[in-house]
């Protein structure tokens, strides 16, 4: 029975993350009043960056492989792409202001959520149930960086092997030092820009 509820987890997580929004293409009101989020390298550095949402201005850090339009897997580089968001694991004991009102379905880190990063993997770039054999990012961290963690887009329909994996939108480490790839906010820059995201937000990295 645990082997079957796993599974079925399993199953359900990756239906949140990976299915295709209908109504996306066929509600111009919903796509007008949710708003593109530009992501622009600074211009003193290309592992640091501004996002502009409408009046909202925010710093964020970038991959230490600056912004790559051709991403690969472990390059460090955030990808210079449009991505969309797909829905935001969060951690239930570190929840932060700005969290419920986000127009994205929510999943509950637990202790067995993991992410495969291993591009000769099956289950390369997906959500995966730990212990998993091939290399992947345990999703329940010690530190702060994914107590809340948006999935992007990237690489996912289909996930091309050494594409890069696990682009997220997530906490910024202490002093905003670069990521792996991904987008990393403070604390109190997230809570400011989780109302604002929903599956019809487009978020545009430029150089």
């Amino acid at each position: 029975m645990q082997a079957a509820a796993r599974g079925f987890r399993k199953l359900h997580i990756e239906t949140i993350i990976l299915r295709k929004s209908r109504k996306a293409s066929t509600s111009p009101v919903k796509r007008a009043c949710t708003p593109t989020l530009a992501v622009r390298a600074q211009a003193t550095s290309q592992k640091k960056g501004i996002i502009r949402a409408g009046a909202l201005t925010i710093p964020c850090a970038l991959g230490k492989g600056g912004i790559s339009a051709n991403k690969r897997e472990g390059d460090g580089a955030t990808p210079l792409a449009t991505m969309r968001p797909l829905a935001v694991y969060f951690r239930g004991d570190r929840r932060l202001p700005g969290l419920s009102e986000v127009r994205l379905p929510k999943i509950l880190i637990r202790e067995d959520d993991g992410w495969c990063d291993a591009p000769g993997d099956r289950r390369y770039n997906k959500p995966v149930r730990t212990p998993y054999p091939a290399s992947h990012e345990k999703m329940l961290r010690e530190d702060r960086l994914y107590n809340v963690c948006i999935v992007l887009d990237w690489n996912m329909r289909p996930a091309i092997r050494n594409r890069g994996s696990a682009i997220f939108m997530h906490i910024a480490r202490p002093g905003m030092k670069p990521t792996e790839g991904c987008i990393a906010l403070k604390p109190k820059d997230m809570s400011r820009l989780l109302p604002l995201l929903s599956r019809y937000t487009r978020i545009r990295i430029l150089r």
